[in-house]
């Protein structure tokens, strides 16, 4: 069945293939998919560093109704930018995808009822409006003193310089977190010199990584109950996680008992082992899957540094003992703007009010979807669904469920409007606030989910299971529909 009613899609990433897949297999065909680079992939088409890959099990880093035969059990990224180009081709959405196209601006129409988004192509035009942006598409640097004047390549891991030759190089990391685990043991072979800045550690698993046999890949294909099967054990393991992170920190210590372990089998310096020691509770920042960083670390030209960089020179780092270390390339590891859920683009709803000015203090939005004022649009991976475990990709897909679920009650009930009810909207927020104070990334450390002002607009305090379960339906009440 075709439905008439007209869709466009902000980002062309995992969430906005995934929404124009989904839209499509609907029986929605007036979609149209803005990204802003040359190709869709998102994360996986900009981060394309020595050694990127999922950390999430390759089964349940991928869409339910698109499985995929993967190499690994965590795919490595060329990989999944191929399986994200592929579901974009087979389900026919590519050719509603625009490349190299911006959309500086949306604003809702009330006279009209529609979006008008003005776009780097020109103004563009549709019923619906869904964001997907991503949480981790701004890169973030650091003030870092005298950074302009280093004399020698300098880029972030999200912007890597593939015309650079790392061989026989002094190189600089700046940051240990998610990037740096995997960027510093790709490259270690190969150059000279790695010094590696540590503003503070973080607790690691073992990632246990290994490339399937054919014979298994073959049996994951041949029987797609097995692959199913893996999945939902993939999806228990990060329930368990996501428990002992919200609501039984009483697991915690089963989970800090394997880092340490993790710690001491791989190194014998007790100055290394305590360095990468973190002193905040486990969990209470992204907990890095690796089972290269610590081996990494102790070869003979690495260094981890552990105090400040106090400042960048023309040739090297200097920390903030002093110690001024020369450096040929200089690396940024240091994160993203995940803060800026639809930075740089500006959204007026009803009323012109915009949406910067509605998340003032904080991001807010109900089910991480949808915010009073702002009709006929939905924010995929938005305020507060992300989480210490799980799969973006299945939360992605339980969000554009939801988003279905609208859809089909708007044709039911006849309307060219839906909108959360403010009420709905507040009395989420009071249950996701205080359940939020609750978990352990509200437990003393500095990390990338709480801001300054120890708001969180990140993650999502409760078991993904129940996601799942409240992105379903409908609750009655919570929408309102207008003709």
């Amino acid at each position: 069945m075709s439905r008439a009613r007209s869709v466009a899609v902000v980002g062309g990433g995992f969430g906005g293939v995934g929404a124009a897949a989904m839209l499509c297999r609907e029986g929605y065909e007036d979609v149209t998919v803005f990204e802003k680079a040359e190709r869709v992939g998102g994360v996986w088409h900009h981060n394309t560093y020595p050694g990127a890959a999922c950390d999430i099990p390759s089964h349940l880093y991928e869409f339910s109704f698109a499985p995929n035969s993967w190499s690994r059990r965590y795919a490595p990224g060329p990989e999944i930018q191929a399986y994200v180009e592929g579901v974009a081709r087979r389900f026919g959405v590519l050719e509603k995808v625009r490349t190299g196209t911006e959309v500086k601006s949306a604003a809702w129409d009330e006279e009209r009822g529609r979006w008008r988004l003005e776009t780097s192509a020109g103004p563009h035009e549709a019923d619906i409006l869904l964001t997907a942006c991503g949480q981790l598409s701004v890169p973030t640097v650091p003030p870092l003193p005298g950074l302009e004047s280093f004399a020698g390549p300098a880029f972030h891991t999200a912007e890597w310089r593939h015309d650079v030759d790392l061989t026989g190089k002094r190189v600089a990391v700046v940051g240990t977190g998610c990037s740096a685990i995997q960027v510093v043991p790709a490259i270690q072979p190969e150059v000279a010199r790695l010094d590696v800045y540590q503003r503070s550690p973080g607790w690691t698993f073992p990632k246990g990584d290994y490339e399937y046999p054919p014979r298994v890949r073959a049996l994951f294909r041949r029987f797609p109950l097995l692959h199913r099967l893996d999945r939902a054990l993939v999806f228990a393991f990060n329930e368990f996680g996501a428990a002992a992170m919200t609501s039984r920190a009483w697991l915690l210590p089963v989970l800090r008992a394997i880092s340490r372990r993790q710690i001491e089998s791989a190194i014998a310096d007790p100055e290394l082992r305590r360095k990468v020691t973190p002193s905040d509770e486990i969990g209470c920042k992204r907990i890095m899957l690796t089972d290269e960083w610590y081996p990494a670390l102790t070869q003979p030209n690495v260094e981890l540094v552990t105090e400040r960089v106090e400042a960048i020179t023309p040739g090297g780092v200097r920390d903030g003992a002093g110690v001024e270390r020369p450096a040929d390339v200089l690396v940024l590891a240091t994160g993203f703007a995940s803060h800026d859920f639809v930075a740089p683009m500006e959204i007026r709803g009803s009323g012109g009010r915009a949406l910067a000015e509605e998340w003032d203090k904080v991001a807010r939005a109900y089910l991480g979807l949808s915010v009073p004022g702002f009709p006929n649009m939905f924010l995929l991976y938005g305020p507060n669904t992300n989480g210490g475990t799980g799969s973006v990709v299945n939360t992605l897909e339980c969000g554009i469920g939801h988003v279905l679920a609208a859809l089909r009650e708007m044709e039911r009930a006849g309307a060219e409007r839906i909108e959360v009810r403010s009420e709905a909207a507040a009395e989420f927020d009071r249950e996701l606030r205080a359940a939020l104070d609750k978990t352990v990334w509200h437990s003393g450390c500095t990390n990338w989910y709480v801001d300054e002002n120890g708001n969180d607009p990140s993650n999502w305090p409760w078991l993904w299971s129940a996601y799942r379960r409240r992105t379903a339906q409908l609750t009655p009440g919570a929408y309102s529909l207008a003709r």
